[in-house]
């Protein structure tokens, strides 16, 4: 059965929603219901942003949430997404490159949003079927 959608819980909605406006539309999403973000032809699951009520911080070394990939189409919006990074001085964990332990074709970069998420684009077409 497919995930209807992932929830994250953030300490400021509305700080969360700036970055990530700006990210979801370079992965395929766009704002729904308020606090969420919908797949373009609304076939997937659907990311929300809760406010989170404890000041715990988020720990990718914890048990719990790793990361979160995104899939997209060709290796230049693995690319557009690195850029996108780089010029807002976000921390780049990985810059775009092909990861063969992950399969012949992933090419993926990875990068944490403001609140320390890792997330991932990662494209699994081969160059040659870009084109």
């Amino acid at each position: 059965m497919p995930i209807d959608h992932i929830g994250l819980g953030v300490p400021d909605v509305r700080a969360a929603q700036i970055y990530y406006d700006e990210l979801m539309p370079k992965v395929g999403f766009q704002p729904c219901f308020g606090n969420g973000y919908c797949p373009v032809d609304w076939n997937g699951a659907q990311l929300f942003l809760y406010e989170a009520k404890e000041e715990s911080p988020y720990s990718r070394s914890q048990p719990g949430f790793h990361h979160l990939a995104f899939v997209v189409s060709t290796r230049n919006e693995v690319d557009v997404v690195h850029a996108w990074a780089q010029g807002r001085g976000d921390q780049v964990l990985r810059a775009p490159r092909v990861f063969p332990q992950f399969g012949e074709h992933y090419y993926a970069t990875y990068l944490l949003d403001p609140h320390g998420f890792r997330l991932e684009v990662v494209c699994l077409t081969a160059v040659e079927a870009e084109h």
